[in-house]
């Protein structure tokens, strides 16, 4: 399950941006997990609640934004929406399709708080 290093990293990063901002306590986290990163997003949650105990995480409102995929079409020259890589073009049904968005694991923003 790699959502569970992800989730890791994701601790990581707000924990070393804690350190840097001098914040003690963060009140939400705001991810965006595209429709295709090859994120189970219910597992990454769940990792997340996992780790959150004693950290800075612990209590945070923790939301997950899954934007849907695109991807260039070759065959028809356009972009389109894809459930997955490997989908056909829903408007030529070619395979020739270059994903453009909806690849991203990325924190978006967070609300934090310096009271203790």
């Amino acid at each position: 399950m790699h959502e569970a290093s992800l989730a890791g990293g994701v601790l990581q990063l707000v924990e070393d941006t804690a350190v840097s901002e001098g914040f003690s306590r963060l009140l939400s986290l705001r991810l965006e997990a595209g429709q295709l990163a090859g994120v189970d997003v219910r597992a990454l949650r769940f990792a997340l609640e996992s780790l959150a105990p004693g950290t800075v995480l612990d209590g945070a409102l923790i939301e997950i934004e899954e934007p849907p995929g695109q991807a260039w079409c070759m065959g028809c020259a356009q972009t389109v929406a894809i459930a997955q890589r490997g989908d056909a073009c829903p408007s030529c049904g070619s395979y020739q399709l270059q994903p453009t968005g909806g690849m991203e694991l990325r924190v978006i923003d967070m609300q934090v708080s310096d009271d203790g």
